[in-house]
């Protein structure tokens, strides 16, 4: 569990004005002084994280956040920091001192909650420093709150159950491809092998497509493209052929009509994102001009090559596929930008490396401003003219 990327764990932050106790609760929940804790407010810049194991939940990611109501001389950035956390955030922990229970703040920050589809937790901190009478007034309040001091063990012991409770109760992330495929089925994974692909090791979302297929009783096989012809021959009875994008052309030559294909980057795209948001947004190619901007963002950080999907193959097919210099912006990780309006298209990797929430939250970011989003595997799909081919098994 401990290698658990990121991307796979589910992602919980620690929400309240400055001096609360966020950092303290963090630090408790995490059993280790990581946060820096203060009564000087502002002590929190940028977001602080550290995955750990919830058991028996699971893998985690735990993020520290700045107060929302940080009032500071850079306390405009550091808010800007912790509502940029709303996007990848899967649960929150509204953090509430007993003796500043502002109800107009608790509020507003529910609403935003709300308004990102964040289920959450009302903790109430510094408990051990309130009289009962104090108690009872907050409790008539806040029924449904864990009530809390973060110097205690057996509270912090006490939210963490439920905490995990809430957690389990929330719905399983779906299948890859192990809801269209039979148990027993056949797929093989078209994996190239070029100065791209890490040495000694393949990338997260073939390991991830290996897995779903273990999950779910697929037989799978892992061949590059060199291999794939014989592999056809060797085996009977195919249900998918899965092939990393930048193969698109030379495997579609290769695999009958009769099997059905698609890519890694295309799978993630239903799995992660909305591939019928990213399909609507690949039609916008044919509408492009010479003044069209495009953003093309990566979840990802790496060293950049001559053969890199997103800088420089998809730049060049998509001017030669459309006869324009267009103009290209390049973001990566989660350096996505929030004024996004002057864009024409977004195209987006596969987003292995990032939580669905965060995906999710860019889709419906570009929805609201109605600008068109797609994805590496479908729009190399789309500029190689096999599209159709490649998401009809969805």
């Amino acid at each position: 569990m401990n290698t658990t990327p990121s991307s796979n764990r589910t992602h919980i932050a620690i929400y309240g004005k400055t001096n609360s106790g966020k950092s303290s609760l963090f630090n408790a929940i995490i059993g280790q002084d990581i946060s820096i804790i203060s009564d000087i407010k502002g002590t929190t810049t940028d977001p602080v994280s550290k995955p750990m194991e919830l058991l028996p939940y699971g893998p985690v990611i735990f993020l520290d956040t700045a107060g929302l109501d940080d009032s500071s001389q850079l306390g405009e950035l550091r808010v800007q920091k912790s509502l940029q956390m709303l996007q990848r955030t899967d649960f929150a922990l509204y953090v509430l001192d007993i003796h500043d229970r502002d109800l107009a703040h608790y509020n507003a920050t529910l609403n935003t909650f709300k308004k990102h589809n964040i289920p959450y937790v009302t903790v109430i901190n510094k408990c051990d420093t309130a009289s009962e009478a104090i108690l009872n007034e907050a409790k008539k309040t806040f029924k449904e709150a864990i009530y809390i001091s973060t110097t205690n063990a057996q509270d912090i012991l006490n939210l963490k159950d439920h905490l995990i409770k809430k957690l389990q109760d929330t719905e399983e992330d779906p299948p890859i491809i192990g809801d269209i495929i039979p148990y027993n089925g056949k797929v093989i994974l078209v994996v190239p092998i070029d100065s791209e692909a890490p040495k000694g090791r393949i990338i997260l979302p073939q390991v991830q497509l290996i897995r779903d297929c273990l999950d779910h009783g697929i037989k799978s096989y892992v061949v590059r493209d060199t291999e794939l012809q014989t592999a056809l021959e060797d085996l009977d009875d195919v249900d998918l052929v899965v092939t990393d994008s930048q193969a698109f052309k030379k495997v579609n030559q290769l695999v009958p009509t009769s099997i059905p294909l698609t890519s890694f980057s295309i799978v993630f795209a239903r799995y992660k994102g909305d591939l019928k948001t990213f399909v609507e947004g690949v039609n916008t190619i044919n509408k492009l001009t010479e003044h069209s901007r495009i953003l093309i963002s990566e979840s990802c950080t790496h060293n950049h090559s001559h053969e890199d999907i997103g800088r420089v193959k998809i730049p060049h097919l998509l001017n030669q596929y459309t006869g324009k210099s267009l103009t290209y912006d390049f973001k990566m990780g989660h350096d996505f930008p929030e004024d996004i309006k002057h864009y024409d298209l977004i195209i987006h990797c596969g987003s292995c490396m990032l939580n669905k929430k965060t995906m999710i939250s860019r889709i419906n970011q570009c929805k609201a401003l109605g600008v068109p989003i797609t994805n590496y595997g479908v729009t190399l799909a789309y500029l190689n003219g096999i599209l159709n081919r490649c998401i009809d098994i969805f």
